[in-house]
């Protein structure tokens, strides 16, 4: 059955416009506002940092204002990005039910799509979960998503021409993620088209071979269009009063600074657990705040996770965890419930 998906450009802006955009987007397709949209993203040198992330620990922040890169906190989890004019951002807002599936599901169907478009244009690309399109082994999009009721924000980006100075210059990448794949540096994990094609296509290029790749796979019949009106105001007012602020990107900054707060990572790294404690035998969690690169939906489970564990015991911590995510309607994508107890239970024992 074909699926219409209104498609447009929202042009060249910074990058927390362009949060803020994503944002009152989903919000507008929740009220039931706008149809399911697809739209290209255009961005302003900056680095982004997951909904999830430590802000200090993922940017090199010294240097992202030296070089005038913006920062910015996105709504979606994942990880910490580069974004300057060399790469092309897309997102797919719609009904959930439009692609089917769970969370993992979803992603491994729009990741596959994303694939056959980019191989239209001459490369080998191809979805390697959890969630990057790669070209021999070498990352050329990165995306994620996430659920509000039944609406679907899924996001990826294109690495069209990539400047690797800059982006490590700017990102502090993880020392697990370098020592899983045994790369001296994030530059050799990561490829753009210039590279593999040759030469630099044009993003009307890139964009329209996206656009096949929906088309074949989802059955997606796109019709074009503008952004809207009523989307652009929503969009000004969330990037005054939240997303644009100072305040909603230092959110989570440099926790571990406080001498109390006691940290603690899962066996892979990719979580950590910044854990303060209380009680007459400092045996009760009085505060836990999770960080890292986490593909969870619905938005506030990690904030719902980090209220529910308050008060608990921490010989009570694997249960009560547990307990959290069998009663909850959850997905998340290659985390598990007990990585987020292992992360807590590392910090104080």
């Amino acid at each position: 059955m074909t699926k219409t998906i209104r498609v447009f450009d929202t042009g060249l802006r910074f990058g927390r416009e362009n949060i803020a955009h994503d944002a009152a987007m989903i919000d507008a397709h929740v009220e039931g506002v706008i149809p399911d949209s697809f739209k290209f993203i255009h961005f302003k040198p900056c680095a982004l940092v997951g909904r999830h992330q430590d802000l200090s620990q993922e940017l090199k922040l010294d240097e992202c204002a030296r070089r005038g890169v913006q920062t910015v906190r996105r709504v979606t989890g994942g990880g910490a990005i580069y974004f300057d004019e060399g790469q092309l951002g897309w997102a797919l807002i719609c009904d959930r039910r439009s692609v089917g599936g769970n969370l993992s599901e979803i992603t491994a169907k729009i990741c596959t799509a994303a694939a056959l478009g980019l191989s239209t244009l001459g490369i080998d690309a191809r979805f390697r979960p959890r969630n990057d399109i790669e070209v021999d082994g070498q990352k050329i999009s990165g995306t994620g998503g996430f659920f509000d009721g039944n609406t679907l924000m899924f996001q990826g980006t294109v690495l069209i021409d990539l400047d690797p100075q800059a982006m490590m210059a700017v990102l502090n990448v993880p020392a697990h993620k370098l020592k899983k794949r045994e790369l001296a540096s994030a530059s050799q994990r990561v490829t753009c088209l210039r590279a593999l094609m040759g030469r630099v296509p044009p993003k009307d290029e890139v964009c329209n071979a996206l656009l096949i790749g929906f088309a074949e796979h989802l059955g997606f019949e796109f019709e074009f269009g503008k952004p809207d009106l009523q989307v652009e105001k929503l969009a000004r007012e969330l990037h005054d009063e939240e997303i644009g602020t100072d305040d909603f990107v230092r959110e989570i900054d440099d926790l571990g600074r406080t001498r109390d707060v006691l940290r603690g990572t899962n066996s892979a790294g990719n979580l950590t657990a910044y854990v303060r404690l209380e009680g007459a035998k400092n045996d009760r969690i009085r505060e836990v705040v999770f960080t890292g690169d986490v593909f969870v939906t619905p938005p506030r489970t990690l904030m719902d996770l980090e209220s529910f564990l308050r008060g608990k015991e921490i010989a009570d911590v694997a249960t009560a965890t547990h307990s959290f995510f069998r009663q909850a309607n959850i997905g998340m994508v290659s985390l598990q419930p007990s990585e987020f107890a292992d992360a807590v239970l590392g910090a104080v024992l």
